[in-house]
């Protein structure tokens, strides 16, 4: 079991590694096209077809692209296709989702507090909001309201609320966050998939067949681009917040998002607007800090974190409470630990429970046993900077507990 649980975190690591590469590069390349899109300038002389240019000057080097609205009149030699950084943040992210969130439901993704759902149940939920999700938007924008960008944005917006209502009224706070940032990653992704990348293939099918591409194709894939370029920013934020209690683990946490998602348009506009060269909206940036000091006030309110209350133990859980080392463990844990893991900590410094763990109960300390052995047992991670003087003997005790509770 130890073999098992050190490949586990090398796991989730690895995946989380892997994911956040991959979202840097199409995070990268999705703000770089947009800000050339909207900065390409129109000047006489043109080719045939070419809507716009823009020069640029980055490592040395100048920089001549050109733009066209449809297709360029044949088939260019080379044609360099950006798709796989989608797919591949998307798969990642996926593989992350499986490996923290379905692999530890109980801790993770079920709050009992909140809706007392087995563990098949929780992932059954979880894989079925993110599959309608998609269907739902797909035929929102394929509906008359498509035809109206701003007016499609706006509902999409109430639908992405009501998700963010409906998660925290089934999973925990911390998986409510984590699910409404997949869900809008999904649709990113999905419109990559199905929407645009399809729809630039049927573009370059009739070049090589001598044919004049149809503009439509690319009306339809710009406005999908749009939308993705809205929710990138709120989409890290919601992938970002786990780490934080005061964002997900608060009583008016669906409204946080709700608020999140108006941010990402605030910033968004603001590059949109100066890449396009129509001025500098200044407001936008007041808007934002505004938004976020609400988002600030709406964490405190009220002013203790709602945290988990106690709850019957799970069967795993009562197995790790009534092993024969889980006395010493305990007492370690609650000597080392529970001044600052606990509903109202007395450690100097600190005035929210960190990740809103607390090791205060015996239930609490068993629903977060493989995070203490990998934290302040196997590795010295725990305390930080080893603040309470934990000894190796101590951690001895924790690693003792895990492994025997895990082998019976």
């Amino acid at each position: 079991m130890y073999e098992y649980a050190v490949a586990w975190e090398w796991l989730s690591f690895a995946a989380r590694w892997f994911h956040v590469i991959t979202g840097v590069a199409w995070i990268g390349s999705s703000f770089y096209f947009i800000a050339l899109d909207l900065g390409l300038v129109k000047r006489p002389h043109l080719p045939p077809g070419v809507y716009g240019e823009e020069w640029q000057v980055h490592g040395g080097g100048f920089y001549h692209v050109q733009k066209y609205l449809v297709a360029p009149a044949e088939m260019p030699e080379h044609l360099t296709w950006f798709k796989y950084e989608s797919y591949f943040t998307w798969i990642s992210g996926f593989l992350m989702l499986c490996i923290v969130y379905y692999g530890g439901a109980d801790l993770f993704l079920i709050d009992r507090t909140v809706m007392d759902l087995t563990p098949l149940q929780a992932v059954g939920i979880s894989l079925a909001s993110l599959a309608l999700g998609w269907v739902i938007y797909d035929q929102l924008c394929k509906s008359p309201i498509g035809r109206n960008t701003w007016g499609l944005m706006i509902v999409l917006y109430i639908v992405l609320v009501a998700m963010a209502w409906g998660y925290t009224q089934v999973f925990s706070g911390r998986a409510a966050f984590l699910h409404l940032g997949a869900f809008t990653a999904t649709i990113m992704s999905a419109n990559v998939f199905f929407i645009i990348i399809p729809n630039q293939k049927v573009v370059v099918a009739d070049l090589i067949a001598g044919r004049t591409p149809d503009p439509k194709y690319g009306v339809i894939a710009k406005q999908r681009s749009l939308h993705n370029n809205y929710l990138t920013l709120p989409v890290i934020f919601f992938m970002l917040s786990n780490h934080y209690p005061l964002a997900f683990a608060t009583y008016f946490n669906w409204v946080i998002a709700a608020l999140v998602f108006l941010m990402g348009v605030t910033i968004r506009h603001w590059f949109n607007t100066t890449h396009a060269r129509k001025g500098r909206p200044t407001w936008t940036w007041l808007a934002t800090v505004i938004l976020f000091i609400v988002i600030i006030w709406l964490s405190t309110v009220p002013k203790v974190l709602t945290g988990e209350t106690e709850t019957s133990m799970t069967p795993m859980q009562q197995k790790f409470a009534s092993n024969a080392h889980f006395g010493a463990a305990r007492d370690v844990i609650q000597a080392r630990c529970s001044m600052c893991h606990a509903a109202e900590p007395v450690y100097e410094g600190v005035t929210f429970t960190p990740k809103s763990v607390k090791l205060e109960t015996d239930g609490e300390i068993a629903a977060h046993a493989r995070e203490i052995y990998i934290q302040a047992g196997l590795s010295h991670a725990m305390p930080p900077g080893n603040v309470t003087g934990i000894s190796p003997e101590e951690r001895r005790l924790i690693t003792a507990w895990y492994e025997s509770a895990i082998s019976e």
